[in-house]
């Protein structure tokens, strides 16, 4: 009985601590996502065709989703349309192609080049302080920086075509804009890959390696057997953080490629909405929200057996 009186006591202690926090949460995080869902389901305020006179929205029921999903728009009649070419609903799906394009090309091309420059910034040798300081510059500057950076770069008069000597339209053409953002995340984002890898890195016992050199096993397979297997738990977590980071990618195409719509992001379609209608924006703040829960889930679920081990329990198994 006095046990359980002790744990009944133990239990409420831990409420008391974790009440400010869940309150806290409840604040910050619950209501604005609540609002957005209730927001979500009304009509923007406008002008009534029939009368002329400004009236709030009232409820929309599914519209707004069905205006983005569907790319339903309604014409000066009323009747529900499809969206013309132009109108930020018909932009919907291809936004979403273009984010997870970026999402997919950018995360694969950081994870395999940071993971390389970790490797070689985990050697022991002169002048690795000084590299790895070097390689921490592109992530210390501003998005906006780089963008700008980037921007003039490619310039039709710019380094990149005169380098290269072309006479291409980096940033207003469709695929060398998309090209031009994909180089300029890469090199942005790639040495804050390189870092948690190389935490990763850092934890692996030299022993094994010296171990695996006296049973005579060559750089390649200690690469392959021992430094990507103890390593899978850091570099998924690294993957799982970049991807979440790249699906919600806004400032540097928009400022690099300005409006071209070919380099336009569910983000970028989200503020441009704002300025149109608070409630639809809210739908399609929705829609992103559950886009980027459900990638969360399956990479999660699909990778998330072997991100949770420990690296004790991977040189076990191994």
């Amino acid at each position: 009985m006095g046990r359980l009186r002790a744990g009944f006591a133990e239990s409420r202690r831990a409420w008391l601590f974790v009440t400010p926090v869940l309150l806290a949460l409840a604040v910050v995080v619950g209501y604005p996502v609540v609002r957005a869902v209730w927001m979500s389901f009304q009509k923007d305020a406008g002008i009534d065709k029939a009368t002329g006179m400004f009236v709030e929205g009232g409820g929309a029921g599914i519209d707004n989703y069905k205006h983005w999903l569907l790319q339903q728009c309604t014409d000066s009649l009323g009747a529900t349309v499809d969206c013309p070419t132009g109108n930020l609903g018909s932009q919907f799906w291809m936004a979403i192609g273009v984010t997870l394009l970026f999402t997919m090309v950018t995360v694969t091309l950081e994870a395999t080049i940071g993971l390389g420059m970790a490797v070689i910034m985990g050697k022991t040798f002169k002048g690795r302080a000084l590299l790895r300081a070097a390689v921490l510059i592109p992530w210390a500057i501003p998005t906006a920086v780089t963008a700008r950076l980037w921007e003039f770069m490619f310039q039709y008069d710019g380094v990149v075509n005169r380098v290269l000597g072309t006479h291409i339209l980096w940033t207003a053409d469709a695929w060398p804009a998309r090209f031009a953002v994909i180089i300029a995340d890469v090199w942005k984002t790639t040495p804050f890959m390189a870092l948690l890898i190389l935490a990763g890195l850092q934890v692996i016992p030299e022993d094994v390696y010296e171990a695996a050199r006296v049973d005579g096993a060559s750089a390649r397979q200690r690469f392959t057997q021992i430094t990507l297997p103890l390593l899978k738990p850091a570099l998924l977590v690294a993957v799982l953080f970049r991807t979440m980071d790249a699906l919600r990618m806004y400032d540097l195409p928009a400022i690099l490629t300005q409006s071209n719509p070919s380099t336009r992001t569910i983000s970028m379609l989200v503020v441009d909405q704002v300025r149109q209608g608070a409630n639809s924006a809210s739908a399609l703040s929705v829609i992103t929200f559950f886009l980027i829960f459900t990638v969360a889930f399956l990479l999660v679920k699909v990778l998330g057996a072997n991100a949770v081990r420990t690296q004790e329990e991977q040189r076990e198994a191994h």
